[in-house]
């Protein structure tokens, strides 16, 4: 499962990486108390379930192909999420560290701008505004 409501426990998604495995590359991406100069605080994520989890199937299929020896893991966080929440972990896990790095960075570059996940950012003024997520790719 790569979608869960429950939080991230990226101390667990770590555990599972190979021992054989010489590098290990673990991104944790947190809820920010800031957006473009604006105060948060929190965010909300939503998905169609089935078409996301498709999607990531997807995504790790194409790191597969790019990186035969790198094993990719993602989970990503739905609800309502405070600063300080982890709302993804990417795992790569590879014999060597450059390609753990370079497959870890792609997941979570392509996650972002291919994945059917919205967010909404609630700001310290009681405003709220959904997110497009490619401009946060961007960052």
């Amino acid at each position: 499962m790569h979608l869960t409501h429950e939080p991230i426990d990226a101390a667990a998604l770590l555990a599972r990486a190979r021992s054989s495995d010489g590098g290990v590359c673990v991104f944790v991406g947190v809820v920010r108390d800031e957006n473009e100069g604006r105060s948060t605080t929190g965010i909300e994520y939503e998905a169609y379930g089935s078409m996301a989890e498709a999607e990531i199937g997807r995504l790790l299929a194409a790191l597969a192909q790019t990186w035969p020896q790198v094993r990719v893991e993602i989970v990503h966080r739905l609800g309502r999420l405070a600063i300080g929440d982890a709302s993804v972990a990417v795992l790569a896990t590879a014999p060597h560290r450059a390609e753990a790095f370079a497959a870890c960075r792609e997941a979570i570059d392509r996650l972002k701008t291919t994945v059917p996940i919205w967010k909404k950012e609630f700001y310290r003024d009681g405003s709220s505004d959904w997110v497009d997520p490619t401009r946060a790719a961007r960052h």
